[in-house]
């Protein structure tokens, strides 16, 4: 019986190991043929440029491959791409699977007229010819708009065509700055002709071609906002200029501090004349008349209320009694505003909330010992006393955090308020402070002890609070000199920032030099119409950089 059954098992499997045997071949033909090839990419030899590809449009009725390139190269210069460049370019081919290509493809000379032979999964084979054009670009974009004298950034979109700039009282005629796709051109062109803003205004935006074109229509709007805050992912850096070789500010350590009114950013250099920048677009505007408060020690640091009144300091006690001079906007001259002798070491930062003309809390933390600071107070325009309360801070680690501390408060009229400190020693975190028991109540992410922290400031945008810190390298190594956005509409929600700075782009290791002192600085600013909300940093012989957010709903 075992027999019989052990005889039954070997008949099947030899069955099947004959049919199995004897299949025909998997026919790997597909059911309907495509056309072969699918386009071909150029590239020039030795250039490691992201832009160095070239794709082709192909017509397969006629048999002819058109490798385009652009008729600048690189595509964002002047300079014009010739034909003769394409003596040697790199190619390759995209097929369809079981076709082939004769002769192969690896370099082609594209200055003449080039053929190959393509075989398709039917063994049917047909001839291209590859040649190459050279075409002038059929982009006609207006990227960016703003109208340079009132500073006002128009919303662009695409769309639509359309570009509103937010305002609400009469514009002045006045120039623009205008960002088109590269080799546009606009009629009118409004970086010449200053155009009357208060009624719409189409320009005609002609693309490198000659041909190719866009009606664009700017028009006075008041966009509805998002609900809370800033717009997700409105975040744009408007500008950035170079310490040293932009701003021709050559001594290096020395420029600590920035001072951020509605049109101007000053920029503090110890031991010479402050210098001025168009807030919206970084433009050199002029040197502060700053009169006998010029020296080393004696113009040490500068910051601004929010009315616009330049507040500078000097460094005590190195410098004598502790000197707060205020300069009523970037064409008036100092006048002494506080003087206070009370031997500790102040002025290497000082903040304000609020305007000396109105309601302000002034901050000036005190080094070198303890985790303290003194708070002047403005009721009404008055100082309330030159001298200061001192305040001392519960809950942080260190013992003290030396020269590096920064404090500012969240309501210009309550000296109860909360207050956010950024500082360096122990637990190197970003600290909200309940401002009626001094008790830090809330914490930033931590940042190591390699890389430095002492700015911080405050502002309510779109009925939600932001605050920002700046963390520095000090050293010739490594990288960091990163700026953190929190935002601040809770104690949970300042556990991790909404926008860093890019590492290794703005900073004085990677710009005039190390930035040995481990300064900087941060301010934010709101604009008067609420749409925008603007975030200038510096850090010492690195940049001065404005980024730009927004709460307009698109």
């Amino acid at each position: 019986m075992k027999n019989n059954i052990f005889k039954l098992i070997m008949a099947l499997a030899s069955i099947l190991f004959v049919l199995n045997g004897c299949q025909t071949p998997e026919d790997l033909t597909p059911p309907v043929s495509r056309d072969g090839i699918n386009s071909i990419t150029a590239s020039f030899v030795g250039d490691e440029s992201s832009e160095n590809s070239f794709t082709s449009e192909i017509d397969h009725d006629n048999g002819i491959i058109t490798i385009v390139f652009p008729y600048n190269y690189p595509t964002k210069s002047d300079q014009v791409l010739s034909m003769s460049e394409l003596s040697n370019m790199r190619v390759s081919a995209n097929l369809d699977d079981n076709v082939t290509i004769l002769p192969a493809l690896l370099y082609l000379d594209l200055t003449k007229e080039n053929f190959i032979t393509i075989t398709d999964q039917a063994k049917v084979k047909r001839e291209y010819k590859i040649v190459a054009d050279i075409r002038k670009s059929a982009e006609s974009k207006l990227l960016e708009f703003e109208l340079i004298e009132p500073g006002l950034t128009g919303v662009v979109n695409e769309d639509t065509k359309t570009i509103s700039i937010i305002a609400i009282e009469e514009i002045e005629p006045t120039l623009a700055k205008v960002s088109l796709s590269h080799g546009a051109t606009m009629s009118p062109d409004p970086t010449k002709q200053k155009l009357d803003y208060n009624d719409d205004v189409k320009i005609t935006v002609t693309a490198q071609n000659g041909t190719s074109t866009s009606v664009y229509t700017v028009k006075k709007d008041v966009p509805a906002k998002v609900e809370l805050g800033m717009r997700e992912g409105s975040g744009k850096v408007l500008w950035a200029k170079k310490i040293q070789s932009d701003l021709g500010i050559v001594p290096l350590n020395l420029t600590g501090g920035i001072a951020v009114t509605k049109n101007h950013v000053i920029i503090n250099t110890r031991g010479e004349a402050s210098i001025y920048l168009n807030s919206k677009t970084g433009a050199k505007e002029g040197t502060l008349n700053m009169s006998d408060i010029v020296g080393g020690l004696v113009n040490f640091y500068t910051t601004a209320d929010d009315d616009g009144n330049i507040l500078v300091n000097n460094l005590a006690p190195n410098a004598g009694s502790f000197k707060i001079w205020k300069i009523k906007d970037v064409t008036s001259t100092p006048e002494l505003y506080i003087e206070y002798n009370g031997g500790e070491a102040l002025g290497r930062k000082i903040s304000i909330k609020g305007s000396i003309d109105k309601d302000a809390i002034i901050t000036a933390p005190i080094y070198t010992v303890g985790k303290d600071f003194l708070r002047w107070q403005v009721k009404n325009g008055m100082l309330v006393s030159s001298t200061p309360e001192k305040i001392s801070i519960k809950g942080i680690e260190g013992a003290t955090w030396t020269n590096n501390a920064d404090v500012v408060y969240t309501d210009p009229s309550n000296v109860n308020s909360d207050y956010f400190v950024a500082y360096y020693t122990a637990p190197r975190k970003l600290g909200w402070v309940n401002g009626s028991t001094n008790t830090v109540k809330a914490w930033g992410p931590e940042i190591t002890s390699n890389w430095i922290v002492n700015a911080v400031d405050y502002t309510v945008f779109n009925n939600n609070a932001y605050v920002v810190q700046n963390s520095i390298n000090s050293f010739t190594w490594g990288s960091d000199d990163t700026i953190l956005l929190y935002d601040a509409s809770s104690t949970n929600s300042i556990g991790a920032p909404i926008w860093k700075a890019p590492i290794g782009t703005y900073g004085g290791k990677d710009n005039a030099g190390q930035d040995a002192n481990g300064t900087g600085d941060v301010a934010l600013k709101v604009s008067d119409d609420g749409y925008y909300m603007y975030l200038y940093f510096m850090f010492t012989n690195g940049q001065v950089v404005c980024v730009q957010y927004d709460a307009i709903a698109k």
